[in-house]
């Protein structure tokens, strides 16, 4: 008799059964379903989805190889058959039996070494998906680690900006307070300015007056820059003349220099002239005539 896995819930081995039929079902009753697939499709646990597994799997080899346990009908005609013949076939009954059983045993055999393959696959899977799982946590908790440092940072950065605004509003305050007194001093200026604009106006009156008087000065005193506009000008015509005169006389003087200079040149060549003709004239006049001997 098949011995149960202990402390299994019913509806768990129903799940795991009925998954297991499922997938052998589907690949054509010809390749037995794994653990691990079993166990994801019945969404169990894998120590009882190996222990019922190696219950249906045993059902299912138990199955599939049966012994024979009725009397063959070939020993039933041979009944009348010698007594060597009824032991010859109940031999070859019992090693077809053996070896039915040698089968299912290495069957059985074959399927545990695929159930333990199988079961550490799985467990390896399994420690895969841990080990995702506790990085995936890691990086979680990193996260959060690092979205409370961020809250942090905004906690103070809130605080700040509160204090600021509290900075703000005091800074409000004050310049409201100031806009106030600037706009008592702008009505003072107003006032101060219209009376300045009186005063200003009263000036200009006054100018005014000044104007008209400078200008009727203005007017005596254009006739006079006239006048002695006119005596300037004929001054200044006077003044060019006596120049065109004067540079008139230089210019004659500086010729008659000239003139002099040159007769004067004049006068020293004739008298050179002069003096070389004295010269040749003189001594044949001084000297005495000679007389021709048996002459005069």
């Amino acid at each position: 008799m098949t011995q149960q896995a202990p402390q299994i819930p019913a509806d768990v081995r129903e799940r795991i059964i009925a998954a297991a039929t499922d997938l052998f079902e589907q690949s054509g009753r010809e390749t037995m379903p794994t653990v691990d697939a079993v166990r994801r499709a019945a969404r169990v646990d894998m120590n009882a989805a190996s222990a019922v597994m190696k219950e249906w799997r045993r059902a299912q080899t138990a199955q599939a190889a049966p012994v024979a346990v009725a009397v063959p009908e070939s020993v039933q005609q041979a009944s009348s058959a010698a007594v060597a013949t009824i032991w010859q076939q109940a031999q070859e009954l019992a090693n077809e039996s053996l070896r039915s059983a040698q089968a299912a045993w290495e069957t059985e055999r074959a399927e545990q070494d695929a159930m333990r393959q199988e079961l550490a696959e799985a467990f390896e899977r399994q420690a895969g998906e841990l080990e995702a799982l506790q990085s995936r946590l890691a990086s979680i908790e990193a996260a959060e680690a690092a979205a409370r440092g961020e809250a942090t940072e905004l906690r103070g950065q809130l605080a700040a900006a509160q204090e600021q605004a509290h900075t703000a509003e005091a800074r409000a305050q004050e310049i409201e307070r100031r806009a106030g007194e600037l706009r008592t001093e702008l009505d003072r200026a107003h006032q101060t300015s219209q009376a300045a604009a009186a005063q200003l106006d009263q000036v200009r009156g006054e100018l005014a007056k000044v104007q008209a008087k400078a200008e009727a000065e203005q007017e005596a005193h254009q006739e006079q820059r006239k006048a002695a506009a006119t005596e300037a000008h004929r001054m200044a015509e006077r003044l060019t003349a006596a120049q065109a005169e004067r540079d008139q006389a230089t210019k004659a003087a500086g010729q008659a220099r000239e003139e002099a200079a040159r007769m004067a040149g004049q006068i020293d060549t004739l008298k050179e002239q002069s003096a070389a003709l004295l010269a040749r004239i003189t001594p044949a006049e001084a000297k005495p005539t000679r007389k021709k001997p048996g002459g005069e």
